[in-house]
C-alpha cells in the first residue's frame, strides 16, 4: 500500500515537472534564437551599409572620372563631370587638285596636285572661363602656327582674346575654312589682313544679334600674315556685325546679317612691307617695285553683309585699303597714298534642301549606299572684281609690265556633303586681266586670262 502511494506520488511528480522542463526548454530555445536573429539582422545591416559605402565610393570615382566622348560634330573631346576642364581634339585635310585650261610655269600657273592644308587643333577650357586654341598647319615643306590664342569669358557680352588669330575684318576670311562655298577666297581677301598677333575685346550682345570685336594688332600688310613686328605702331581693328531679325518671328529675315569693319595704323620708312596679291588660282598677279616701302597711315573699309533663308545663302563684301607709300627713283622722294579696292558678291542654293548657313552644311542624310541617302548637294556662284590704284602706275610704284591694274573673276561650282565630315568641291574660275603683260620684248598686254578648275576632297574632324 505504501509502494502504491510512492508510485502514485511519483506519476504526479513527473506529469508536473515535464510541462515545467518543456517550458523551460522552450524558454531557452527561444532566447537563443532571438539573439541568432538579432545577430543576423546586425551582420544584415553591416553588409547593406558596406554596399552603400561601395555604391558612394563607385559614383564619387563616376563623378571624378574624366568623361570621353567622339562625335561627328565635336571630334574627339575628355571632360571633367563639371565642365570646368575640357579638351577637344579636331582638324581637318584638304586634298586638292587645280588644273589650268593654258598652264605657263612663267606665270605661275602649274597644274598641281597638293595638300592644301593639314591642320590639328587642340583646344579646350580650363577653370571654367579661361579657353585655349592650338592649331598648327602640316602642309607643305614647314609647319607653322596659324593659329594660337586664349580667351577670358566671364561674361558673352564682354571676352578677352589674346595671341595669334584673324583679325576682325573680312567676312569671308572670317568664315572657318572647311565651311567656305569655294577652294579658294575670293579676290577682296588679297586686301584683307590674315592671321596677326594682338589682343581684342569681342562679344554678343541682345541675345547675339549684335557681334562685336575691337582689337590692337601688331600690323600687317594686305593678305599678310605675322607673329612679330618691327614697328612701333600698332595697328587698331574693329568690326560691328548686326542680325536685327535673330530674335523676332519673322522668319525669312532671322538669317539677314549686315556689319561694317575697319583698320587703322602707320608704318614706319623702310620697314613698312607692302603687299603682293594673288590670282584666285593663287598665282602672284602683283607686286610692287623693288624700293618701295609704307610709310604713313593704313587704313581699311569693308562694309558687308550676308542672308541666308531655307536652302539659299547670298554673301557680299567690299573692300577698300588705302596706304601711303615711298619710293626714291633717281634720288628723288616718291611719296604717294594709293587706294585699291575690291569686291565680291556670292550665291549658294542646296539642291536637297537643307538650310544655307554661313557656319557651314549639315546634311539630312548621310552619303549611304544601304539605304539609298546621297548627302547634300550645293551649288556655289560668285562674281568679284580687284582694282588697282592708277597712280600706282603713274608713279613708278608698280611696274605694268609685270602687275596687273585689274582683275575681274567669276567662278562656279557644285559641293557634294557626303556626310557632316566629308566634303567634295568640284570649282571652275575664269579671271580676266588688265595690264600686267610678262613681255617686255612684246608691246605691251594685258596678261592671259586665267582658267583654272580646283578639285578638293576635305576630311573634317
Amino acid at each position: 500500500m505504501k509502494s502504491l502511494r510512492f508510485f502514485i506520488l511519483a506519476i504526479f511528480l513527473i506529469s508536473g515537472l515535464l510541462p515545467g522542463l518543456a517550458w523551460a526548454e522552450e524558454s531557452t530555445s527561444n532566447a537563443e534564437l532571438l539573439k541568432r536573429l538579432e545577430a543576423l539582422e546586425l551582420e544584415v545591416r553591416t553588409l547593406k551599409r558596406q554596399l552603400e559605402v561601395k555604391k558612394e565610393d563607385e559614383d564619387k570615382k563616376v563623378k571624378e572620372s574624366p568623361l570621353l566622348t567622339a562625335s561627328a560634330k565635336d571630334g574627339f573631346s575628355i571632360k571633367s563631370p563639371d565642365d570646368n576642364f575640357k579638351l577637344r581634339l579636331t582638324g581637318y585635310a584638304m586634298a586638292d587638285g587645280r588644273f589650268f585650261t593654258d598652264n605657263k610655269k612663267d606665270l605661275g600657273t602649274t597644274d598641281t596636285f597638293q595638300l592644301r592644308t593639314v591642320r590639328t587643333t587642340f583646344q579646350g577650357t580650363v577653370h571654367k572661363d579661361y579657353d585655349f586654341y592650338i592649331s598648327p598647319e602640316f602642309a607643305g615643306t614647314t609647319v607653322n602656327l596659324p593659329d594660337a590664342y586664349m580667351d577670358v569669358h566671364y561674361w558673352p557680352e564682354l571676352k578677352l582674346r589674346a595671341g595669334k588669330f584673324k583679325e576682325p575684318f573680312g567676312l569671308e576670311r572670317l568664315q572657318s575654312t572647311p565651311t567656305m562655298e569655294f577652294a579658294e577666297l575670293g579676290l577682296p581677301s588679297n586686301l584683307v589682313p590674315n592671321r596677326d598677333a594682338g589682343v581684342q575685346v569681342f562679344g554678343d550682345l541682345f541675345d547675339g544679334s549684335v557681334n562685336y570685336a575691337i582689337g590692337a594688332f601688331n600690323g600687317v600688310e594686305d593678305l599678310g600674315t605675322s607673329i612679330t613686328d618691327n614697328n612701333n605702331e600698332k595697328d587698331i581693328a574693329a568690326r560691328l556685325f548686326v542680325l536685327p531679325f535673330k530674335n523676332t518671328d519673322h522668319e525669312s529675315l532671322k538669317g539677314l546679317g549686315a556689319g561694317i569693319a575697319a583698320t587703322y595704323g602707320h608704318r614706319e620708312g623702310s620697314t613698312g612691307a607692302v603687299p603682293t596679291y594673288r590670282s584666285p588660282g593663287q598665282a602672284t598677279i602683283f607686286t610692287y617695285s623693288t624700293g618701295v616701302t609704307a610709310n604713313g597711315p593704313v587704313s581699311r573699309l569693308s562694309p558687308q553683309f550676308y542672308y541666308y533663308t531655307g536652302p539659299l545663302g547670298i554673301l557680299g563684301e567690299y573692300v577698300i585699303s588705302d596706304e601711303e607709300l615711298n619710293r626714291t627713283i633717281f634720288g628723288n622722294l616718291v611719296r604717294e597714298k594709293v587706294e585699291n579696292d575690291a569686291w565680291q558678291i556670292e550665291a549658294t542654293y542646296l539642291l536637297t534642301g537643307e538650310d544655307a548657313s554661313y557656319k557651314g552644311v549639315t546634311p539630312r542624310h548621310s552619303f549611304s549606299l544601304e539605304e539609298h541617302h546621297w548627302g547634300a548637294f550645293e551649288l556655289v556662284g560668285r562674281y568679284g572684281q580687284l582694282d588697282i590704284d592708277d597712280r600706282v602706275f603713274d608713279l613708278a610704284l608698280a611696274n605694268s609690265t609685270q602687275s596687273i591694274s585689274r582683275a575681274d573673276a567669276w567662278a562656279f561650282g557644285l559641293n557634294w556633303y557626303l556626310n557632316r565630315n566629308v566634303k567634295f568641291v568640284l570649282d571652275f574660275e575664269h579671271t580676266d586681266f588688265s595690264g600686267g603683260g610678262y613681255s617686255q620684248t612684246e608691246s605691251l598686254k594685258d596678261r592671259d586670262d586665267e582658267n583654272v578648275i580646283f578639285s578638293r576632297l576635305q576630311l573634317v574632324f
